[in-house]
Order: C-alpha cells, then sequence, then structure tokens
C-alpha cells in the first residue's frame, strides 16, 4: 500500500468527523446567533472527549485526523489571516495612534502573563494566554506555540479561555458602551483594542454601526500585525534558554515559524492587491472553516477530569486578563478618538 494512501486511511476517519463537526457548528450559530462558529466548534469537541462512547473514537480511531487537524489546519489558517491585512489601511491610523496599539498589546501582554504566573499557570499557559489576549486569539496562540515549541496539551486551556472571554465579549461590550454612552467610533476603537479573535471583533462592532465597524477592524489589524514581531522575540528567547540549559546543540527551528512567513508574505499579497475582492471572500470563508476543525480538534482532547486541578484557577485568571485588557483598550480607544 502506498505511503500516502496509508495516512490517508489513518487520519480520513477524524477528518470526516471534524468536517461533520464544523458543519454542526454553522448549523448551531444559525440556530443561536449569539454563539459563534469557533465557540461551537470548541463546544463541541468538549462535548465528545468526555462522553463515555465519543470520548474512545477521539483517543482511538479519530485520534490521528484531529491531531492533524488541530496543528496542521490551525496554521494554514494563520497564513491566511494574512490576507485580511492591508499595511495601507493601518498606517492610515497615524504614527500616535499606532505608538498607542503598541503600547496597548506590549502592556496587555505583560499584564496578562503576570496575572497568569499569580495564579500559579503550569507549563507554557501563562506565556500563551498573554499571546491570546493581548494580540489576536486562537492565532496568537498558536503561533507562538510553535515558536516555544510548547507542548500540544499546553494550548488546550489558553484556546478554550481566549474563545470563552472573546466570546462574552460579544454580548458584554456592546452593554457597556450603551451604559457608558459611547460615540460610536470610540466603541469600535475600543472593540477592536480589546476582543480577542478578527470575527469576535467584528461582531462585536457591528451592533454600534457601519463607523464603528471600520474603526475596530482597522485597530485590530494593526494587533494582527504585531504577531510577527512577538513570535520572533518568543523564538529567540526560546533559542537563548536552549543555549543556557546546554540543549541547544541539535538543529533548531526557525527562529520566525514557515507559517508566520506565510502570514507575513499574504499580507503584502493583502497590501498590493494582488487578489480580486472574492478571492479574499473565498479565503476568509476557507480560513474560519480551518479553524473551526481545528478547534473542534483540540478541544477534542481535553479531558475535563485532568483540568480539574488547574480548571478554575484558570478561569479566574482568564477573567481577570480579560477586564485588564478590556480596561487598558477603553484608554486607548478613548486616547486615540479624543
Amino acid at each position: 500500500m502506498p505511503r500516502g494512501f496509508a495516512a490517508l486511511k489513518k487520519t480520513a476517519p477524524g477528518l470526516l468527523a471534524a468536517a461533520a463537526a464544523v458543519a454542526l457548528s454553522y448549523l448551531l450559530h444559525l440556530l443561536v446567533p449569539a454563539v459563534p462558529v469557533l465557540t461551537a466548534a470548541v463546544i463541541l469537541g468538549l462535548v465528545a472527549a468526555n462522553l463515555p462512547g465519543a470520548a474512545a473514537a477521539t483517543t482511538g480511531p479519530l485520534k490521528p485526523g484531529l491531531a492533524l487537524a488541530a496543528r496542521k489546519f490551525l496554521r494554514i489558517g494563520i497564513v491566511l489571516l494574512g490576507l485580511k491585512v492591508s499595511l495601507v489601511d493601518i498606517a492610515g491610523l497615524g504614527f500616535g495612534a499606532l505608538g498607542l496599539v503598541v503600547l496597548l498589546v506590549l502592556t496587555a501582554f505583560a499584564g496578562t502573563y503576570a496575572i497568569c504566573r499569580m495564579f500559579r499557570l503550569p507549563g507554557d499557559e501563562p506565556l500563551l494566554i498573554a499571546a491570546g489576549f493581548s494580540i489576536c486569539g486562537v492565532s496568537a496562540i498558536g503561533a507562538v506555540a510553535a515558536a516555544r515549541r510548547s507542548r500540544s496539551g499546553d494550548t488546550v486551556v489558553p484556546i478554550a479561555l481566549v474563545t470563552l472571554c472573546g466570546t462574552l465579549a460579544i454580548a458584554a461590550l456592546p452593554v457597556a458602551g450603551a451604559l457608558l454612552r459611547l460615540d460610536p467610533v470610540v466603541f469600535g476603537t475600543w472593540a477592536g483594542a480589546s476582543v480577542h479573535d478578527v470575527g469576535q471583533v467584528v461582531a462585536t462592532a457591528q451592533t454600534a454601526g457601519t463607523a464603528a465597524l471600520a474603526a475596530a477592524v482597522v485597530v485590530k489589524l494593526a494587533r494582527v500585525v504585531l504577531l510577527a514581531p512577538m513570535t520572533a522575540a518568543v523564538g529567540l528567547q526560546a533559542r537563548r534558554a536552549d543555549r543556557a540549559s546546554g540543549s541547544g546543540a541539535g538543529p533548531r527551528p526557525p527562529l520566525v515559524p514557515l507559517f508566520v512567513l506565510g502570514f507575513l508574505a499574504l499580507i503584502l499579497v493583502r497590501t498590493f492587491g494582488l487578489l480580486p475582492a472574492p478571492a479574499l471572500e473565498v479565503a476568509s470563508v476557507l480560513q474560519e472553516l480551518l479553524f473551526a476543525a481545528a478547534l473542534f480538534g483540540l478541544g477534542a482532547g481535553v479531558r475535563v477530569r485532568a483540568l480539574f486541578a488547574s480548571g478554575i484557577r484558570a478561569v479566574a485568571a482568564a477573567l481577570a486578563s480579560w477586564a485588564l485588557v478590556a480596561g487598558l483598550g477603553l484608554g486607548v480607544a478613548v486616547a486615540m478618538t479624543g
């Protein structure tokens, strides 16, 4: 049997299960629009991992395909994220606003990391949660985990938490914006500065109209661009740690993972207008499909019993971090639009 056919046969059951979960996630979103597709995918993965009959399948015949989806599909989705970013649009913010965005990301990263360490979260969870909350959610967690060479198990809780808090923001920020009587542009800037994933930003900001949505998307994409330098910084720190411990004598991965370079390349493609609008729309849909499949695969690797030890601490740390990022984002929004 050819090697490629054997690999396909091995991964096909898990990939088909992921495809079915993606379809079901879209159905759930249609029935309950308040539940984003990616959130539904994570929940379905968690359910599959912890129901007695389904759990046996996720650790047996479905495991190779789900592992492939969780790793490869997430990285391809990050590459396609680059097609959402135009450097021309970001430059339109001006140097002062861009400086505030950079300061926001650095402060949010440091503050969230400190909170997670204070709650004694294990392994690389503090670093990954800090990346996800400060930059761009699931995409940042995947990129930083690759640069750090984190264990796959360390990514599961951060991804679940960043998805949870991003979903809460969709409901909470419009209510807060109304109570604070924020101008639509201020509200949109706040959403772009504080909500995690691009899709969650759109869902939050559109409640205040087109002006809010336009402001939110540009500010959010300015944060997304910082994914590459942040990943490079994490990769450099990982190399230094390897040298200090004497474990860096063997082959080392690139300072910036190849899929992050792909992300940068597609930013240039979008900036120079090398693809027509229909192609960009197809790429956007494909990105969401890949992310949904990846999140189902990651969720299917979570065993609730294994999370009991740090689960409560992790949720508390995430909520505290969410409040910090929201507060910082509101301050930046007021400063940028004042």
